[in-house]
Protein backbone atom coordinates (compact mmCIF):
# COMPACT_ATOMS: atom_id res chain seq x y z
CA UNK A 1 0.00 0.00 0.00
CA UNK A 2 2.84 2.25 0.93
CA UNK A 3 4.08 1.78 -2.91
CA UNK A 4 0.92 2.75 -4.78
CA UNK A 5 0.73 5.94 -2.43
CA UNK A 6 4.26 6.69 -3.48
CA UNK A 7 3.64 5.80 -7.04
CA UNK A 8 0.47 7.89 -7.30
CA UNK A 9 2.20 10.82 -5.49
CA UNK A 10 4.69 10.14 -8.36
CA UNK A 11 1.95 11.86 -11.16
CA UNK A 12 2.16 14.87 -9.08
CA UNK A 13 5.87 15.17 -8.48
CA UNK A 14 7.02 14.48 -12.03
CA UNK A 15 5.57 17.48 -13.73
CA UNK A 16 6.49 19.54 -11.28
CA UNK A 17 10.35 18.32 -11.74
CA UNK A 18 9.78 17.92 -15.33
CA UNK A 19 8.34 21.22 -15.62
CA UNK A 20 11.24 22.87 -13.05
CA UNK A 21 13.96 21.32 -15.22
CA UNK A 22 12.62 22.54 -18.55
CA UNK A 23 11.97 26.18 -17.44
CA UNK A 24 15.67 25.65 -15.77
CA UNK A 25 17.27 25.02 -18.93
CA UNK A 26 15.26 27.43 -21.59
CA UNK A 27 16.30 30.59 -18.68
CA UNK A 28 20.37 29.26 -19.08
CA UNK A 29 19.53 29.15 -22.93
CA UNK A 30 19.16 33.00 -23.65
CA UNK A 31 18.58 32.63 -27.42
CA UNK A 32 15.79 29.58 -27.25
CA UNK A 33 13.13 30.93 -28.95
CA UNK A 34 9.92 29.62 -28.48
CA UNK A 35 8.29 30.09 -31.94
CA UNK A 36 11.55 27.94 -34.16
CA UNK A 37 12.93 25.75 -32.02
CA UNK A 38 11.48 22.37 -30.14
CA UNK A 39 12.40 21.91 -26.59
CA UNK A 40 15.04 18.68 -27.80
CA UNK A 41 16.95 22.06 -29.02
CA UNK A 42 17.82 22.37 -25.14
CA UNK A 43 19.43 19.33 -24.85
CA UNK A 44 22.64 20.27 -27.19
CA UNK A 45 22.88 23.84 -25.96
CA UNK A 46 24.17 25.47 -22.66
CA UNK A 47 21.61 23.61 -20.60
CA UNK A 48 22.24 20.65 -22.01
CA UNK A 49 22.99 18.49 -18.35
CA UNK A 50 20.08 20.18 -17.02
CA UNK A 51 17.55 19.64 -20.02
CA UNK A 52 18.57 15.71 -20.33
CA UNK A 53 18.58 14.71 -17.11
CA UNK A 54 15.29 16.43 -15.95
CA UNK A 55 14.05 14.27 -18.89
CA UNK A 56 15.71 11.28 -17.49
CA UNK A 57 14.94 11.64 -13.71
CA UNK A 58 11.16 12.99 -14.79
CA UNK A 59 10.53 9.83 -17.25
CA UNK A 60 11.71 7.81 -14.32
CA UNK A 61 8.96 9.09 -11.97
CA UNK A 62 6.83 8.53 -14.64
CA UNK A 63 7.51 5.07 -14.97
CA UNK A 64 6.92 4.61 -11.30
CA UNK A 65 3.58 6.68 -11.65
CA UNK A 66 2.29 4.26 -14.59
CA UNK A 67 3.16 1.03 -12.63
CA UNK A 68 0.90 2.78 -9.75
CA UNK A 69 -1.72 3.33 -12.47
CA UNK A 70 -1.47 -0.46 -13.42
CA UNK A 71 -2.08 -1.32 -9.95
CA UNK A 72 -5.36 0.69 -9.31
CA UNK A 73 -6.93 -0.06 -12.86
CA UNK A 74 -5.13 -3.96 -12.71
CA UNK A 75 -9.33 -5.32 -12.97
CA UNK A 76 -9.71 -3.25 -16.00
CA UNK A 77 -8.65 -4.73 -19.18
CA UNK A 78 -8.16 -1.54 -20.86
CA UNK A 79 -7.05 0.98 -18.35
CA UNK A 80 -4.60 -1.93 -17.20
CA UNK A 81 -3.35 -1.72 -21.11
CA UNK A 82 -3.40 1.86 -20.95
CA UNK A 83 -1.34 2.11 -17.96
CA UNK A 84 1.40 -0.45 -19.57
CA UNK A 85 1.73 2.01 -22.41
CA UNK A 86 1.96 4.93 -19.86
CA UNK A 87 5.23 2.90 -18.79
CA UNK A 88 6.07 2.59 -22.17
CA UNK A 89 5.75 6.42 -23.10
CA UNK A 90 7.73 7.09 -19.94
CA UNK A 91 10.78 5.23 -20.83
CA UNK A 92 10.52 6.87 -23.93
CA UNK A 93 10.48 10.34 -22.37
CA UNK A 94 14.02 8.86 -20.55
CA UNK A 95 15.46 8.19 -23.88
CA UNK A 96 14.71 11.43 -25.34
CA UNK A 97 17.12 12.94 -22.24
CA UNK A 98 19.45 9.50 -23.19
CA UNK A 99 19.46 10.63 -26.91
CA UNK A 100 19.61 13.87 -27.77
CA UNK A 101 19.18 15.59 -31.24
CA UNK A 102 22.76 14.82 -31.50
CA UNK A 103 22.94 11.40 -30.96
CA UNK A 104 21.15 11.46 -34.98
CA UNK A 105 17.62 9.99 -35.88
CA UNK A 106 16.72 7.76 -32.93
CA UNK A 107 15.93 11.33 -30.66
CA UNK A 108 13.39 11.74 -33.66
CA UNK A 109 11.99 8.04 -33.18
CA UNK A 110 12.17 7.70 -29.20
CA UNK A 111 10.43 11.46 -29.12
CA UNK A 112 7.63 10.52 -31.99
CA UNK A 113 7.29 7.46 -29.92
CA UNK A 114 7.09 9.44 -25.93
CA UNK A 115 3.62 11.76 -27.48
CA UNK A 116 2.17 9.31 -29.64
CA UNK A 117 2.39 6.52 -26.55
CA UNK A 118 1.46 9.23 -24.01
CA UNK A 119 -1.73 10.33 -26.35
CA UNK A 120 -2.68 6.44 -26.86
CA UNK A 121 -2.05 5.88 -23.09
CA UNK A 122 -4.39 8.82 -21.50
CA UNK A 123 -7.09 7.56 -24.38
CA UNK A 124 -7.31 4.17 -23.19
CA UNK A 125 -7.44 4.80 -19.96
CA UNK A 126 -9.92 7.71 -20.36
CA UNK A 127 -12.11 5.16 -22.33
CA UNK A 128 -11.65 2.42 -19.22
CA UNK A 129 -12.48 5.18 -16.95
CA UNK A 130 -16.02 6.00 -18.79
CA UNK A 131 -16.71 2.63 -18.96
CA UNK A 132 -16.68 2.10 -15.30
CA UNK A 133 -19.67 4.03 -13.39
CA UNK A 134 -18.10 5.10 -10.49
CA UNK A 135 -15.54 7.06 -12.61
CA UNK A 136 -17.33 8.54 -15.40
CA UNK A 137 -16.27 11.76 -14.78
CA UNK A 138 -12.76 11.09 -14.30
CA UNK A 139 -12.56 9.48 -17.65
CA UNK A 140 -14.39 12.32 -19.95
CA UNK A 141 -11.99 14.66 -17.85
CA UNK A 142 -8.96 12.36 -19.42
CA UNK A 143 -10.70 12.24 -22.90
CA UNK A 144 -11.21 15.64 -22.98
CA UNK A 145 -7.55 16.49 -21.96
CA UNK A 146 -6.27 14.55 -24.88
CA UNK A 147 -8.72 16.36 -27.20
CA UNK A 148 -8.19 19.96 -25.70
CA UNK A 149 -4.38 19.57 -25.63
CA UNK A 150 -3.89 17.68 -28.99
CA UNK A 151 -6.40 20.24 -30.44
CA UNK A 152 -4.42 22.93 -29.25
CA UNK A 153 -1.27 21.68 -30.05
CA UNK A 154 -1.85 21.33 -33.59
CA UNK A 155 -4.05 24.43 -34.33
CA UNK A 156 -1.58 27.29 -32.23
CA UNK A 157 0.59 29.04 -35.50
CA UNK A 158 4.42 28.65 -34.99
CA UNK A 159 7.17 26.92 -37.28
CA UNK A 160 9.14 25.04 -34.83
CA UNK A 161 7.22 22.34 -32.48
CA UNK A 162 8.37 23.75 -28.91
CA UNK A 163 4.65 25.49 -28.42
CA UNK A 164 2.86 22.22 -29.66
CA UNK A 165 5.32 20.02 -26.99
CA UNK A 166 4.73 22.52 -24.10
CA UNK A 167 0.91 22.32 -24.86
CA UNK A 168 1.11 18.29 -24.98
CA UNK A 169 3.32 18.27 -21.50
CA UNK A 170 1.29 21.14 -19.83
CA UNK A 171 -2.08 19.16 -20.70
CA UNK A 172 -1.06 15.42 -19.41
CA UNK A 173 0.70 17.20 -16.52
CA UNK A 174 -2.48 18.86 -15.41
CA UNK A 175 -4.07 15.18 -15.87
CA UNK A 176 -1.63 13.14 -14.06
CA UNK A 177 -2.17 15.70 -11.04
CA UNK A 178 -6.13 15.07 -11.11
CA UNK A 179 -5.60 11.50 -11.50
CA UNK A 180 -3.02 11.10 -8.91
CA UNK A 181 -4.69 13.36 -6.42
CA UNK A 182 -7.77 11.54 -7.15
CA UNK A 183 -6.59 7.72 -6.59
CA UNK A 184 -4.35 8.73 -3.72
CA UNK A 185 -8.13 9.95 -2.10
CA UNK A 186 -9.75 6.73 -3.40
CA UNK A 187 -7.40 4.10 -2.78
Amino acid sequence: MAFLKFALLCGVITPIISLSFITVAIAYTPQFNWFTWALSDLGVHEAAFIFNNGLIIGGILAVVFAVGLMQVLRKQVLGFVGAFTLVLSSISLCAVGVFPESAGRIHFYVSLAFFVLLGISVFLIGVALIRESSQRYLGLFTILTVIVGSVTALTVPHEGVAIPEMIGALAASVWAVVISVTFIQTT
